[in-house]
């Protein structure tokens, strides 16, 4: 699959989001076969067993951008994982603080309140 590049911008609903994101989550977790769809066609992706995850969240006023990228190697070989892992820590501490205070709840704020 060398040189493949597809990028696909759509708006979702929250719950077609979701969906999304849980077709992908179960494929990760099952076999590691992903099946995505984009456009009229498929894209099958075999993730391997270890992945580097990047998490980026980013506020502006009342727009969010919230930015996920998983990498991994198709040989599933050893890595310099270490390295990597530290400068993801360094990068998620920055993206704390590039979130403003007003921004930033704790999970019990994000759920609805009880009746």
């Amino acid at each position: 699959m060398s040189g493949l590049k597809v990028e696909q911008k759509q708006s979702l609903s929250r719950a077609e989001a979701a969906k999304l994101v849980a077709d992908l989550a179960e494929g990760l977790k099952g076999d590691g076969e992903v099946t995505l769809k984009l456009g009229g066609g498929t894209v099958e992706l075999t993730v391997g067993s270890q992945v580097r995850c990047e998490l980026e969240v980013e506020a502006d006023g009342e727009k969010f951008e919230l930015e996920l990228e998983l990498k991994w190697s198709s040989s599933d070989g050893a890595s310099d994982q270490k390295d990597e892992d530290e400068a993801s820590g360094e990068e998620s501490a920055d993206a704390a603080q590039r979130v403003p205070p007003q921004n930033r709840r704790s999970p019990q704020e994000r759920r609805p309140a009880q009746k």
